[in-house]
């Protein structure tokens, strides 16, 4: 696969849509993500020429958001406020312009550091905002293509359609998932960086800007070294159930400061926790989330090793969080596993169903790769889609009446 791009090329993105739609209903919308997922580049392109662009990057504009907010924020024309989340204040502003002239689209806020924004923001914009997620590009947003997988059309279409949905999705062919799970989906390396080397160097600063940068303004951390053994582990844990007293005497922290530092990870959206689904019929249930990264590059940089096939559980994942994030409607991302070991790797939530989905790096699935999502199918009937066996070969088949092998790449 080629993806060859200048720097200065802008992809668009599956959420651009519905970013306009909110904008075109609500006076204010929050977009908020990991540092280097494209949020400045997308509001840019939603500035020219009738919004007025504000970067709190820039000291001016950072000064003036301290000492004069209600003339930053003022005026006739839609304001967007990039990296807002280093003058949190300035949302008081923003609130008494939207409450003195309400309109679509007034502002467009971007933050960095997820949590600590959304606390603001959910304390002073109760009623006022839309809340939006920009995730590093999926596969297909790296070619051009604007998209992410084929997900939506599949929960539109019947069952008995979908094998010829994947067949037909060509325009993101074939590709080899290890170098798509070590590139990640960071625009810089995932499109301009041409080089694994390039990329580990783009990586590493990546991390020491994290750790120099965003975590003093979440959260006193005096001890980086230990930060950097759990950063290491978590990742070394990917599609593994979190135990944290476990995770703890394995990097030798406290139970109470693993628990604190994955929290932190997870305000910054680097960690991904899926929840359990929970619903109990006859079987008990494990309810530990698992664990996976918002980006598979950064977190194979920081792991080391080769790409395992849980890496590929964590592309698909990747893709998953891109579509579900740029719906309207409400969408779940779960796991589902059993006291017993039956699992499946995820299962996505929507008010029409379920949908049950397993990841094998095998190109030859067979019968035994689909027991679990047969008994899943069994013990939620009635609410339940055909399961999706996504693997690493070229064919796609019913493997049994409610489940349809297919490559992962004719998905994601």
């Amino acid at each position: 696969m080629d993806i060859i791009h200048g720097v200065n090329d802008s992809l668009p993105r599956q959420i651009a849509q519905n970013l306009r739609q909110c904008l075109r209903t609500m006076p204010a919308v929050v977009l908020t993500g990991a540092r280097q997922t494209g949020k400045s580049t997308l509001a840019g392109e939603l500035t020219p020429p009738r919004r007025r662009y504000v970067s709190l990057d820039d000291l001016d504009a950072l000064d003036a958001a301290r000492h004069d907010p209600t003339a930053l924020v003022g005026g006739e024309a839609p304001v967007t406020l990039d990296e807002v989340q280093r003058a949190p204040d300035l949302l008081a502003a923003v609130k008494q312009e939207i409450d003195r002239r309400r309109r679509p689209g007034q502002f467009l806020l971007t933050g960095s550091a997820n949590l600590l924004l959304m606390r603001q923001v959910a304390e002073t914009l109760a009623g006022r905002a839309s809340y939006l997620s920009l995730w590093p590009m999926s596969r297909r947003e790296q070619l051009g293509l604007g998209v992410c997988g084929v997900w939506e059309q599949l929960l539109a279409a019947p069952d008995a359609e979908w094998a010829d949905i994947v067949t037909q999705s060509t325009e993101a062919g074939p590709e080899g998932w290890q170098a798509l799970a070590q590139r990640g989906g960071f625009p810089v390396p995932a499109v301009h960086l041409g080089t694994d080397e390039e990329r580990a160097v783009w990586f590493d600063g990546y991390v020491r800007t994290y750790l120099e940068r965003d975590l003093p303004q979440l959260s006193s951390l005096s001890a980086l070294p230990d930060f950097r053994r759990l950063m290491r582990a978590a990742c070394q844990r990917i599609g593994q159930t979190v135990n944290q007293t476990e995770l703890g005497r394995d990097v030798a922290l406290p139970q109470a400061t693993v628990h604190r530092y994955l929290n932190l990870l997870e305000t910054s959206c680097l960690l991904v926790r899926v929840p359990a689904y929970a619903v109990n019929r006859t079987k008990r249930l494990m309810k530990a989330p698992k664990l996976y990264w918002s980006d598979t590059g950064i977190a194979m940089h920081l792991a080391g090793g080769e790409p395992t096939g849980a890496w590929l559980e964590n592309l698909v994942l990747n893709d998953l969080l891109v579509w579900r994030d740029a719906r309207l409607a409400r969408t779940e991302i779960l796991h589902w596993r059993t006291v017993a070991g039956e699992e499946v790797d995820f299962v996505i939530e929507t008010q029409d169903g379920l949908l049950p989905i397993e990841i094998k790096a095998s190109r030859r699935p067979g019968l035994g790769d689909i027991r679990h999502l047969r008994t899943f199918h069994a013990e939620y009937p009635g609410q339940t889609r055909a399961g999706l066996l996504l693997h690493t070969g070229g064919t796609t088949e019913w493997l049994a009446p409610n489940v349809l092998a297919t490559p992962w790449w004719q998905v994601v």
